[in-house]
C-alpha cells in the first residue's frame, strides 16, 4: 500500500528540520527533495502533501514548542521521523481545514506506513490533547517575536537590527503565500492582450504595479493553463527579479554579461528587451543548472552564448584570450536567499548566522572578478535576493572603497526604499519578494 502524504511528509522533513537534538544538523531543501516526492504520487494528493512539507516549514519553532509542552518525553534521534509526523499531525489541527477526525486517523496510519507501530497510541492522544486543548496551547506559546513568527533567534535578531521599523512586517511576510507572477513577452503579446487571454482561460490576475510586463495571478495555476507558454509566451518570474532587466537598461549592439544566470530568468528578459545586442553571455557553474538555461532559452526562441563556467574561471579564460569586454553586466550574486522565504520556507531552517559572513566574502569577491570584465564607461547591476545589510549595500560600499574607478548610479525608481548604497526591497503581501539592486558605473578610460 503506498504511503499517504502524512508519512511522506514526516520522511521529507526529516531531512529539512533539525529535529535531531544535540546532533549537528545539515538538512536538505525541499527544493532537493519534494519534487522527486510529487512526481510519483497522484496528481490530485500533490497539493496536500506539499502543503504539508511547506506549511511545518512555515511554522516549525511554533509548532514544534506545542509538541514538547504536550509530550512527556523528547523523542529520541533515531525517532525524529515520528517527531516530524506530530508536527504534521498539528500542524493540520491547527492550520488546515481538514476535518480533525480524518487528521488524527491519518495521521496515527502513518506511524504504521513508517514502521512504527509503537507510536500509534502516542501520536493519537497527543493529537486528541491537541485538538481538545487547541486554544489553550497556542495562547501559552511564549510571547516573543522569534517564536511568534516562527523565525530563528539568530535571523530574527539580525532583522530586527537591520530594519527596526520594518522588522515586524518582513518577519510577518515571510509567512504569507507568495503571489504567483509572469512575465509577459513582448515579442507575442503586450501584457494587458495577454491579461484578457488569460481571463478567457478563466485564469484572473493584474498587471503588476512596477514591472512593465508582469502579471500577477490571483491563484497560482500550472504552467501548461498559461496561454502559448510552450510557446515562450511568457516566463515565470516574481516581480522583484523583473526589474534587473529595465534597470541594466541594454542598448543596441552592446556586449551584455549575465555571470549568475541560471535558471535563465533574467538572461532570456535582457534578450527580450534588447534584441539587436552583439552578445549575450550567461554563467553558471552548474552543468546541470546551464541545462535549465538552455530549455529557458530554446522555449522562448531566444540566443545567448551559454557556459558551465564559474565567474572566476570564465574571467580567467576571457582575459587570457584578451576577449572584448562588455558594456553591461548583472552579477545576480548567490546570496542566502532570505528575501524569498516565503516561496522556501525551510531557508529559515537550512541557513546558519555563519552563511551570512561567508557569503558575503564571496560576494565581493565575485563583485571584484565581475569588475574586470567590464569596459571602461561600462554599468554592473549587482542584484541579490536577501534583505540583509551584510549581503547588500554593505557589501557594495566596500567594493566602492576599494575600486577608485567604481562610482554608484542612482536608481530612480517607485519602488523600494533607499540604502545607503542601493535600493532594498521587501517582500510585499500580495506582491513582490524581497530584493536588493545597486547600480555601478566604470569610469571611461
Amino acid at each position: 500500500m503506498p504511503m499517504n502524504e502524512r508519512a511522506l511528509a514526516a520522511q521529507i522533513l526529516n531531512d529539512v528540520l533539525p529535529l535531531k537534538k544535540g546532533q549537528v544538523h545539515n538538512g536538505r531543501s525541499l527544493s532537493d527533495l519534494l519534487p522527486k516526492t510529487l512526481a510519483n504520487h497522484p496528481d490530485a494528493d500533490r497539493p496536500l502533501l506539499q502543503e504539508l512539507c511547506f506549511g511545518v516549514c512555515r511554522w516549525f519553532i511554533r509548532l514544534d514548542k506545542i509538541a514538547s509542552s504536550v509530550t512527556h518525553h523528547p523523542f529520541k534521534s533515531r525517532d525524529s521521523d515520528i517527531h516530524a509526523l506530530l508536527l504534521v499531525g498539528i500542524y493540520q489541527l491547527l492550520y488546515l481545514r481538514v476535518p480533525d477526525h480524518a487528521a488524527i486517523s491519518e495521521t496515527v496510519e502513518a506511524t504504521r506506513q513508517l514502521n512504527k507501530s509503537w507510536a500509534a497510541k502516542v501520536i493519537n492522544g497527543t493529537l486528541r490533547r491537541c485538538q481538545r486543548e487547541k486554544s489553550e496551547l497556542t495562547n501559552a506559546i511564549p510571547d516573543n517575536i522569534a517564536v511568534q513568527t516562527a523565525h530563528p533567534k539568530w535571523l530574527a535578531d539580525m532583522v530586527m537590527a537591520a530594519w527596526p521599523e520594518q522588522a515586524d512586517s518582513i518577519l510577518t511576510h515571510n509567512n504569507s503565500h507568495a503571489p504567483m507572477t509572469i512575465r509577459v513577452n513582448p515579442k507575442h503579446n503586450s501584457p494587458e492582450n495577454y491579461l484578457q487571454q488569460l481571463k478567457q482561460k478563466g485564469i484572473q490576475g493584474k498587471l503588476c504595479e512596477f514591472a512593465r510586463q508582469g502579471i500577477q495571478l490571483d491563484k497560482p495555476c500550472s504552467v501548461d493553463k498559461l496561454p502559448g507558454f510552450d510557446q515562450g509566451h511568457s516566463f515565470v518570474q516574481d516581480e522583484a527579479a523583473q526589474l534587473s532587466a529595465t534597470i541594466l537598461n541594454a542598448q543596441p549592439n552592446e556586449r551584455v554579461l549575465d555571470a549568475c544566470a541560471a535558471p535563465g530568468g533574467k538572461t532570456t528578459h535582457i534578450a527580450e528587451s534588447q534584441p539587436e545586442l552583439t552578445q549575450l553571455v550567461a554563467l553558471d557553474a552548474s552543468e546541470q543548472r546551464v541545462i535549465r538555461i538552455h530549455e529557458n532559452l530554446t522555449r522562448m526562441s531566444l540566443a545567448a552564448e551559454v557556459h558551465a563556467l564559474s565567474l572566476e574561471t570564465f574571467t580567467e579564460q576571457h582575459l587570457a584570450n584578451n576577449a572584448p569586454l562588455f558594456d553591461r553586466i548583472l552579477l545576480d550574486a548567490p546570496c542566502s536567499a532570505l528575501g524569498v522565504i516565503r516561496r522556501h520556507p525551510d531557508i529559515k531552517w537550512l541557513r546558519k548566522r555563519k552563511d551570512i559572513v561567508a557569503l558575503s566574502e564571496q560576494q565581493l569577491m565575485l563583485l571584484g572578478k565581475a569588475w574586470t570584465l567590464l569596459a571602461p564607461g561600462g554599468t554592473l547591476l549587482y542584484a541579490t535576493c536577501s534583505i540583509l545589510p551584510h549581503e547588500n549595500e554593505r557589501v557594495v560600499r566596500a567594493f566602492l572603497e576599494q575600486q577608485s574607478d567604481a562610482k554608484e548610479i542612482n536608481i530612480e525608481a517607485k519602488w523600494g526604499q533607499a540604502a545607503s548604497v542601493g535600493i532594498q526591497l521587501f517582500a510585499q503581501q500580495d506582491g513582490h519578494d524581497g530584493f536588493y539592486y545597486a547600480l555601478l558605473r566604470k569610469a571611461a578610460a
